[in-house]
């Protein structure tokens, strides 16, 4: 018997509807001795995603795991929609095998295309497979960075790192929300999704600034009332 999850149907920047609230738990936080309980828990208490941050001790200095750990985990749940974030040097490399492996959501760094036209070329390979675009931003990159890709269409999400990429458990920086809220602005209706120490005393801040996919990964998978967190975040996002 399949497992029934909700999946929220995503929001385009052509649409003037304010996008729903998402919340896609980061399995970076899960004990990775038993993901697939971890993942069914989370799912099971009404996580709309499930992130999963695939690195390649390069573009961020650990490693996580990779296409056949998402691939196993899929097996499991054929239902769920996968949200990979793709902090790698080479995104590129890793477009057919996450297709493979059942990546519906692919988040690239823009920080790793050398120029727009590689970044189009990218978007352009990761929907030929099937796969929904995410394009992410570290810190100390601009919001301009990605007006080119959002403007046309070539993307699906933004997503604006609120902490440096590549480590769980860091805390939240608030400076990061003049981005979030200045993407919103001018893209009311795209998904716009916040990862890095959100949690129930942050989430007020992003939902604010007009966040509404959120990565959440030590505040759900750490919390006694998971059920609790993770309404605890769309809530807030509702609500904004």
């Amino acid at each position: 018997q399949k497992h029934q999850y909700n999946q929220i149907q995503m929001t385009t920047g052509t649409e003037s509807k304010k996008p729903k609230a998402i919340i896609s738990p980061s399995l970076l936080a899960c004990d990775f001795a038993n993901m697939q309980s971890e993942s069914e828990k989370v799912l099971s208490f009404g996580a709309d995603w499930l992130h999963l941050d695939v690195m390649d001790g390069h573009f961020v200095p650990n490693l996580s795991f990779g296409a056949p750990v998402i691939e196993s985990l899929h097996k499991h749940f054929p239902e769920a929609y996968f949200d990979v974030h793709l902090m790698v040097t080479n995104p590129r490399d890793y477009v057919e095998p996450m297709k493979k492996a059942g990546c519906d959501m692919f988040t690239f760094h823009i920080e790793t295309c050398a120029n727009i036209d590689e970044a189009i070329g990218l978007c352009e390979s990761i929907k030929k497979g099937g796969m929904k675009v995410g394009v992410a931003m570290k810190p100390k990159t601009n919001a301009e960075s990605i007006f080119a890709l959002a403007d046309e269409n070539f993307v699906d999400m933004l997503l604006v790192m609120t902490v440096e990429p590549g480590f769980g458990g860091q805390k939240f920086n608030p400076d990061m929300m003049p981005k979030v809220k200045e993407l919103r602005e001018k893209y009311p209706a795209m998904d716009i999704q916040v990862d890095g120490g959100l949690s129930a005393s942050t989430i007020g801040m992003a939902s604010e600034a007009g966040a509404n996919v959120i990565v959440a990964g030590s505040s759900v998978f750490g919390a006694k009332d998971v059920k609790g967190a993770i309404d605890v975040l769309r809530q807030a996002v509702d609500a904004a």
